[in-house]
């Protein structure tokens, strides 16, 4: 199984139905967001005059950047198919691909908040949630889960029940019979980066115009892996301090300023 969603540009109305439903589901802070709503052009392609929405959300690769990225210490989890009961168990850090059902998780008790995983993201899907910080770090990493609780309930994720135009389909991409398969059959595409091949599972579906709107203003550029293990590696030597100062209380405002700031160089 591997979860995925179409945008289908030719529903969708930019109303942002989407993103504050995802706010609100998820309690995502104002400045911040798990997904998103673009407006592009009017403006000429080689398909003709076009205008379009580019609403984006995290894209659950087949070759995720940010579980490569994560320096968390690694784990063994046991995965359980919520259809078969078969379990898998893997050795993980924070962040991770489910086995069973292609989706891309994080563990925010474990999660350092050193945003390494959101820096190797190209799409901009991930961020660093400071209304979830705690004793081990300033935030913590969030983004869209396809509402993975709610999926798992039955439901569908809150983004796709609010969609008013119908633009958002979810399901199983390994399922020939499902709608997003067949979507994918007339042509859906997920936005690849430049320089790289992640096998994204947020598709897109519109006629010509569009499709080539969206595609040459959103394709981001392939992540700078060796910046983000810079990054990644600064965050583990910034931890002990955080909890030392903490320990011996010597953490007031400036000294917890001063370790932001350093755990966001890069």
């Amino acid at each position: 199984m591997q979860y995925g969603m179409i945008i289908d540009l030719e529903r969708c109305v930019g109303c942002h139905a989407c993103t504050i439903a995802c706010k609100a589901e998820w309690e995502v802070p104002v400045a911040n967001g798990r997904n998103w709503v673009n407006r592009l052009g009017p403006t000429m392609t080689p398909e003709g005059l076009a205008s379009t929405y580019y609403p984006g959300l995290c894209n659950h690769c087949d070759a995720p950047l940010c579980v490569e990225a994560c320096p968390a210490d690694q784990v063994e989890m046991t995965f359980t198919d919520a259809k078969s009961g078969k379990t898998k168990t893997l050795t993980v850090a924070a962040t991770w691909k489910d086995p069973f059902d292609g989706t891309v998780q994080i563990d925010k008790e474990r999660c350092l908040g050193c945003g390494a995983c959101a820096d190797a993201c190209p799409y901009g899907a991930r961020y660093v949630n400071p209304d979830l910080a705690d004793d081990n770090s300033m935030g913590k990493a969030d983004k869209c889960t396809y509402c993975k609780p709610r999926v798992e309930a039955g439901l569908d994720p809150a983004c796709v029940q609010t969609c008013i135009a119908g633009a958002r389909i979810f399901g199983d991409l390994d399922d020939p019979n499902s709608a997003v398969s067949k979507y994918v059959k007339k042509g859906a595409r997920g936005i690849e980066p430049h320089g790289g091949h992640l096998g994204p599972n947020s598709r897109y579906y519109g006629n010509k115009r569009d499709i080539s709107l969206l595609f040459s203003t959103s394709t981001p550029e392939l992540a700078d892996l060796g910046m983000t293990r810079r990054r990644a590696m600064l965050a583990t030597l910034v931890k002990p301090s955080i909890n030392k100062a903490r320990d011996i209380g010597l953490l007031g405002l400036a000294g917890a300023m001063l370790v932001k700031k350093m755990s966001e160089e890069k």
